[in-house]
């Protein structure tokens, strides 16, 4: 008996969901995959970034308490950066919805694409720091909380890899130590957005919950294996996936 359309669309939602859980606790990203599925599937970019922070929201969460359970991010170092990113979140989200639905419809591809092909760049890894006697520099943290939580709140896709990236270049974390606090700046700007799209009625709550549930299990693993693994083994898949999306989006986007 053939599958009706729309049982295939959930599949393929669910799936990228997974996949952008597993993805975005290992290298940050997942929006990548996931905004251009839920705009793919004709979902109103207004509602495709509300949804997507719903179900971003829970992986987010798992992936944090997974670092902060392992000891590998200590919150009370980053609270000045906590706060701006919280700050930040809501007025990109602000901005997001005050943008017509025409708008980002055309800036949501580009975003991908550019986030994409800075994916691509290789990143130069930094030596292991002493997290434990890290501190770091209120003012320059809490510009980074800022800007970058602007723009999750704003678009999304990429924030978690241009957290690890920036922490590594400014700070000279190891990997696995700026993802973890990538995960954990992520989940804020996140939630923070998540409850103003709810808030400016822009979420698709059955749609998201579902998302939320293959999310959680693929963030989960991805966690997991970063602290044990590293990124690296994912990264040719990642970049299969993010450029096949971004140009498909793009594709419906302008032409």
């Amino acid at each position: 008996m053939p599958e009706s359309p729309e049982l295939m669309l959930l599949i393929m939602l669910l799936s990228a969901a997974f996949l952008a859980g597993l993805i975005d606790a290992i290298a940050g990203g997942g929006g990548l995959i996931t905004i251009p599925a839920l705009l793919g599937a004709g979902v109103s970019p207004h509602v495709a970034l509300g949804t997507n922070k719903l179900s971003a929201t829970f992986g987010a969460a798992m992936a944090s308490y997974a670092y902060i359970r392992k000891g590998i991010f200590k919150p009370w170092l980053w609270q000045p950066a906590i706060l701006a990113t919280f700050i930040g979140a809501a007025l990109g989200t602000v901005l997001a919805h005050i943008t017509s639905s025409d708008l980002l419809n055309k800036i949501l591809p580009l975003i991908i694409l550019a986030t994409a092909v800075y994916m691509l760049l290789p990143k130069r890894l930094s030596t292991p720091a002493e997290h434990a006697q890290f501190r770091p520099k209120k003012l320059s943290s809490s510009a980074l909380g800022a800007t970058l939580g602007g723009y999750d709140g704003f678009a999304g896709p990429g924030t978690g890899a241009f957290w690890t990236s920036l922490l590594m270049g400014c700070y000279k974390l190891d990997l696995v130590s700026a993802s973890g606090v990538a995960r954990f700046m992520n989940f804020i700007s996140n939630i923070v957005s998540m409850v103003t799209f709810m808030l400016l009625g822009h979420v698709d709550y059955m749609l998201g919950l579902l998302m939320a549930v293959t999310l959680l299990a693929g963030s989960t693993i991805g966690a997991h294996a970063a602290i044990r693994f590293g990124a690296r083994f994912i990264r040719p898949v990642f970049i299969v996936v993010v450029i096949s999306a971004s140009i498909y989006v793009a594709w419906e986007a302008w032409l």
